[in-house]
């Protein structure tokens, strides 16, 4: 069972603030300070350290918070498979990000939550940043991301690859040629893009950096969150995008949108499914990647 002192850790790795962590847990802050001085003589180093004024944790303490988030994930893990063993459904918490999510896995679990009856899913979803925050928090049990993540760090599967394609409305004067272009040709368009700390948008930005290239270089830049706005946009003749071949494929189909040629090897990205690392429920989390992708080669 894990220890109270270490709910308290891990609740101070996440706000990195003994007061707010003390509101947060409904305990004093002397309370907070005593769990981790408990903790940090019971390890024999420092886990927090203040740079300044602001507090952050020591190496010790990253590599503690580790073990200590892959324990309390499995602890509540362990809780819910022995309450669904007396007929009570287990939560199944996924975190995707949102191409990811929307586009390639979202189509797939209702053909899976139909087969397990005892699962209760609840899906999170976010950026790549965000997401490893909530995995590491033990507050999701696996994610799906498009973004970049340090892969020593967790227990990881590649999922697919998604290719990135240029798209522009039909009418376009762009969808009207079939020669292939370079980024370079494109450089006077006004260019739609995701905000900072999307998948697609690291995948955009590394794809303008082999030719060393970025965001900037286009003559406009309009940033939006959503994935459905940009495409709304681009449809109405506002811009060009980048997206996913997944995320615009029904609008290709439809002739909404039009695809502009591009020049060169295609630009592609993993998408990788992902758990915290060591924990002792890897193998069920590795069942339910198959199933998923077993689903999705069955779509294709």
């Amino acid at each position: 069972m894990q220890d109270f002192r270490m709910a308290t850790f891990l609740n101070v790795c996440r706000t990195l603030s003994y007061t707010r962590s003390a509101a947060a847990l409904n305990i004093t802050q002397p309370a907070v300070s005593q769990h981790i001085a408990f903790l940090e003589k019971s390890y024999g180093t420092k886990l927090f350290a203040y740079r300044g004024k602001k507090l952050s944790l020591t190496t010790a303490g990253e590599l503690l918070r580790e073990a200590a988030a892959t324990m309390a994930h499995d602890e509540d893990t362990l809780r819910e498979s022995i309450a669904a063993m007396t007929g009570l459904r287990r939560s199944l918490r996924i975190g995707m990000t949102l191409t990811a999510g929307e586009y390639v896995l979202a189509p797939l679990l209702p053909a899976y939550l139909a087969v397990h009856e005892d699962v209760q899913a609840r899906i999170f979803s976010g950026d790549t940043g965000f997401l490893l925050e909530q995995l590491r928090a033990g507050e999701i049990d696996c994610a799906l991301v498009e973004g970049v993540f340090d892969r020593s760090a967790y227990d990881w599967r590649v999922f697919g690859t998604e290719r990135m394609v240029a798209v522009c409305a039909a009418g376009h004067p762009l969808a009207q040629g079939k020669k292939p272009l370079r980024f370079d040709d494109l450089l006077e368009q006004h260019v739609l893009v995701r905000e900072q700390g999307s998948g697609t948008r690291a995948v955009l930005v590394n794809a303008l950096a082999e030719r060393n290239l970025s965001v900037d270089s286009f003559a406009r830049v309009t940033e939006v969150e959503s994935i459905n706005i940009i495409k709304v946009l681009v449809e109405g003749g506002y811009g060009i995008s980048f997206l996913y071949e997944a995320a615009v494929r029904r609008e290709l189909v439809s002739g909404q949108l039009a695809r502009i040629p591009l020049a060169g090897r295609a630009i592609e990205h993993e998408l990788t499914f992902l758990s915290l690392k060591g924990s002792v429920f890897a193998g069920e989390l590795a069942r339910l990647f198959d199933d998923l992708a077993s689903a999705a080669k069955q779509a294709e």
